[in-house]
């Protein structure tokens, strides 16, 4: 992931659905697209497990493929 905090310009760190800036010490949202047509993700959870639902029929998104962009 190459985003960058708004505020320092320093690279996030990906924590689940959110992003942290360490020099800032602050978590900012993320939204998860689909690599295919681009318009969010449902986020699925349970027991422990996050998962990408797109609803516009691509089905389950593997976490390595989900663009994440800044809320």
């Amino acid at each position: 992931m190459d985003l960058k905090c708004p505020t320092c310009h320093t690279p996030l760190e990906r924590v689940g659905t959110h992003a942290h800036c360490q020099v800032c010490d602050v978590n900012l949202e993320l939204e998860a697209s689909c690599p295919e047509c681009h318009q969010p993700l449902q986020v699925l959870t349970a027991c422990g497990a996050v998962d990408f639902f797109c609803q516009h029929g691509h089905g389950l998104i593997s976490k390595k493929r989900v663009e994440f962009t800044l809320c």
